[in-house]
């Protein structure tokens, strides 16, 4: 005689929480180490060069095994990828963001030349500007310099709109939008932490010097 079915119950909660992270916190844990690698990394790239840090060096500074870091990174290719990809996104990420806030021509340019100014202290827009797209593999260096042109665009839209309100004095947007981009970027290749001027105080003097220039002005008799 066949037994009668008994509906499956519920398990009762566990007397104390199990020590296994669930699946979100695994990813999450995971996503963070793999984010300390990265930063570790563009720091090192910045101190020493691309071609003088080891894998062997990231791992030393981060306290743990060379192959522990190919759970989250297949290379020092790679690596570098990701790190010159989330400065140039940082940097447009700011921008876009300047530019939603509105306001004039000059305003929106003065505040993308403020965000371009500060990400490049950061260790990631410094390995941006201190690592050359060069060291990347053609694909890749294909995409970031794709990448590179849209901050370009941004700075030649603005310059244009500043001269169409009479905000800016009549020159080329192209060749405009190089030098402040020019200028602001090699902020990145001499900056170091802890010194004389803050981040804050360096972009204020950069971006008032692009602006006003370093002639000094007379004044004009009033006849």
């Amino acid at each position: 005689m066949n037994k009668p079915l008994i509906a499956s119950q519920p398990l009762p909660p566990a007397a104390f929480p199990s020590p296994w992270a669930g699946a979100q916190d695994r990813e999450q844990q995971r996503e963070s180490k793999r984010q300390a690698v990265l930063s570790t990394a563009a720091q090192l790239f910045n101190e020493r060069g691309f071609h003088a840090t080891s894998l062997d060096d990231i791992a030393a500074r981060l306290n743990v095994s060379k192959p522990t870091l190919y759970y989250y990174v297949k290379n020092k290719d790679q690596i570098l990828i990701e790190c010159v990809r989330q400065g140039l996104q940082m940097t447009l990420d700011g921008i876009e963001a300047s530019r939603q806030e509105g306001g004039h021509a000059i305003d929106q340019l003065m505040a993308c030349m403020r965000v371009y100014a500060r990400i490049v202290t950061m260790d990631f827009g410094m390995c941006l500007i201190r690592v050359g797209d060069e060291e990347l593999p053609p694909d890749s260096r294909q995409e970031l310099r794709r990448l590179k042109s849209a901050i370009d665009h941004e700075f030649r839209r603005l310059v244009a709109a500043g001269i169409e309100e009479g905000s800016l004095q009549p020159c080329d947007p192209k060749i405009t939008a190089f030098v402040i981009a020019g200028a602001l970027s090699w902020i990145g290749r001499w900056y170091q932490p802890g010194g004389e001027y803050t981040p804050e105080q360096i972009a204020d003097q950069c971006i008032a010097t692009l602006c006003d220039g370093v002639l000094r002005r007379t004044s004009v008799a009033a006849p």
